[in-house]
């Protein structure tokens, strides 16, 4: 057979068998043109089972998988295992180890570096803070958040629902289901300029009395990327989407689902 025949036949049985492979794989082709999301629980306690994304946190992934290749592993973040995410969501970082586990990793220095470059470079940041019984630990991440503008503070509000006024870039219009959680400082000399996406409102906590003043949900856009941070993480899990609640507090009418949607495409820079 000519040398030209050879290599014309060899390339049909190339693209017969890629064929057969999508054939037989339907979800090969979507799945990998999807962006990645990636919800790491690096910082999070061994052992600790809140937030667990076969647990509370099952029901937002798997509707983020219409849209999202969704990853969920507890590696270090770093410039490998963040190589073709485009955004990464670290959600309640742990401060003591749960149990007779090891203690979790808190924030380094070198944690910092690879995440600040990853957003700097492109990469979307979702970060989401919590109540003071959930073992919360804020010093060594606001070494991260302060690259962005930002810091935690241990000054909590109650559960509530939030009204987010229309003219709220992103989010506008839509109904929050706020399950307490602390709040976010914003420092107005930093170079990135993060800036309020929701403040407190003012109105009455469901859940209890403490309802300062503050800023709930913050965003910046430092480099190429996009970071959003926010003073509560049991919002999007399965019994506040469902509007079942969480303790004592119910909150039926609420959006979160379609707010958690709209920040992960923000921050994913998906339009």
């Amino acid at each position: 057979m000519p040398i030209a025949s050879a290599q014309k036949a060899l390339r049909l049985v190339w693209i017969a068998s890629a064929l057969g492979f999508l054939v037989a794989n339907p979800g090969f082709a979507a799945e990998s043109s999807k962006p990645v999301f990636l919800y790491s629980r690096y910082f999070n306690a061994k052992g600790e089972g809140r937030y667990l994304p076969d647990g509370q946190c099952r029901d937002v992934l798997e509707r983020l998988r219409s849209s999202y290749d969704v990853r969920v592993n507890d590696e270090p973040l770093n410039a490998d295992t963040l190589k073709g995410v485009a955004v990464v969501l670290i959600s309640n970082p742990s401060d003591k180890a749960f149990r007779n586990n090891p203690a979790p990793p808190h924030m380094s220095t070198d944690d910092v570096r690879e995440l600040t470059r990853f957003v700097q470079s492109g990469g979307g940041l979702i970060a989401m803070g919590n109540q003071e019984n959930h073992n919360l630990e804020i010093n060594d991440f606001n070494q991260l958040l302060s690259q962005f503008g930002m810091k935690f503070v241990s000054n909590y509000t109650d559960a509530k629902p939030i009204a987010i006024p229309q003219d709220a870039p992103i989010i506008g219009g839509l109904r929050w289901a706020y399950y307490t959680g602390n709040q976010i400082v914003i420092d107005p000399n930093n170079a990135v300029h993060a800036r309020p996406l929701v403040m407190n409102d003012g109105a009455k906590p469901l859940g209890g009395p403490r309802n300062p003043k503050g800023v709930l949900m913050a965003v910046t856009e430092p480099g190429k990327g996009h970071v959003v941070v926010v003073t509560d993480a049991g919002w999007i899990t399965n019994d506040a989407l469902s509007g079942k609640g969480i303790g004592k507090v119910s909150i039926k009418e609420q959006d979160n689902w379609e707010i958690f949607l709209r920040l992960t495409n923000w921050a994913a820079g998906v339009k």
